[in-house]
């Protein structure tokens, strides 16, 4: 019998946890520091790569991304030694997908051909706007010539391109969204992750924003236009949606990311990098300390920057499986559900929701409709 992680595979996260500057409305574990010890963060990466790799044993990695953070300020040396590490203690597939987030400045759009050369093939470019006024707004340090070169520039070295946009941002309304979609499609780009802005608590925008301060931004019917609208334009230029926000061309889905949300297991390696590991058939959820330094210490200390190691119930598996598949367009197999849950989904409630044109079970698989995808937490908490 197969464990069940093995229904999806098996990846790699890498979290650098250092940027330039923190945007005001970004909650990742991002910090920005005056000096970096590029050889010291090397070592521990590397070695918490081995000390994992202890733990799981022989496996076939299928995907590597390396996120953060601004993973792409990393030396492109750093990348080629975690590559080759990851490939000496675990193996890397033929045609392994390796992908690493970037943003457009002149700095890092000068590594691109060093970064290919290293290993990288897949590149998400963390663009955000395509206007001016707005990625001031957003705290980004590029331009909107900026972005447009980069890309440019990256397309030539990685045979599949993303970048991120960012909707429903102050003073944006239908239209100008509507344009700015149009515009980067026209880019010719593959992959589209497509976000609603969101204020988090903890984040510049989100203290602005609890005092009154965070002004213009477009309400709750207008974000919901803004969603359909990507919808239908994304769909009209054969990008469609194959997960809650993201877009591409056939083919071109990010495989690392797709392993989430297939609920296969990962390694989380670097600070505040979470993972799902199986270990004897019990499967484990592991995080990393927060801050770079304690991680580092940490490291140098026991070679793994380990916070938490937590057995997960089947309940949980199916729980969070339910949770991640159901943001695919795919949807949820439910006899995998009903496998991890060792139970059944109330039919009652899968009825209630089918009957309201929310919900659809398509060859077995349990998935939103066009209607329901944006109640999607509404729906899973009623089928939970």
């Amino acid at each position: 019998m197969i464990n069940d992680w093995q229904n999806s595979g098996f990846g790699v996260y890498i979290h650098w946890p250092f940027c330039l500057a923190k945007c005001p409305y970004c909650d990742f574990n991002s910090h920005v520091r005056a000096d970096i010890d590029q050889t010291a963060w090397r070592d521990a990466l590397v070695s918490e790569i081995r000390e994992t790799a202890k733990i799981t044993g022989p496996r076939d990695v299928n995907t590597v991304f390396f996120g953060g953070g601004t993973p792409s300020l990393m030396p492109p040396e750093t990348i080629t030694i975690i590559i080759a590490e990851i490939n000496k203690v675990w193996g890397l597939n033929p045609g392994a997908e390796i992908s690493m987030e970037a943003n457009p400045t002149s700095v890092e759009a000068g590594r691109f051909a060093a970064f290919s050369d290293a290993g990288i093939n897949r590149l998400s470019m963390g663009i955000q706007a395509l206007n001016d006024t707005d990625l001031k707004a957003l705290g980004r340090m590029h331009s909107a010539e900026d972005a447009i070169k980069a890309f440019d520039i990256a397309k030539k070295y990685f045979s599949n391109v993303s970048f991120d946009l960012i909707y429903a941002r102050q003073n944006q309304t239908l239209e100008n969204w509507c344009n700015e979609l149009k515009k980067a499609i026209d880019m010719a780009v593959d992959h589209l992750s497509l976000y609603q802005l969101t204020i988090e608590n903890g984040t510049r925008f989100g203290d602005l924003y609890n005092r009154g301060k965070l002004r213009n931004l477009p309400d709750e019917a207008i974000a919901t236009d803004m969603y359909f609208a990507t919808q239908d334009i994304c769909g009209a230029a054969g990008m469609a949606g194959y997960e809650t926000s993201n877009h591409c061309k056939n083919g071109k889905e990010c495989l690392h990311n797709l392993n989430y949300w297939r609920y296969g297991d990962y390694a989380g390696i670097g600070p505040g990098a979470h993972g799902r590991l199986t270990i004897n058939g019990q499967r484990f959820a592991s995080s990393t300390h927060l801050s770079p330094e304690k991680w580092l210490d940490e490291v140098k200390k026991t070679g793994l920057g380990r916070a938490e190691f937590e057995r997960l119930s089947t309940t949980d598996q199916a729980i969070e499986y339910l949770m991640m598949s159901m943001r695919l367009n795919e949807g949820a197999d439910l006899a995998r559900y009903e496998s991890l849950a060792k139970t059944k989904l109330k039919t009652s409630v899968i009825n209630d929701l089918t009957s309201d044109g929310l919900i659809e079970n398509y060859r077995g698989n349990l998935r939103s409709t066009a209607k329901g995808k944006p109640l999607l937490n509404g729906i899973l908490r009623e089928l939970l």
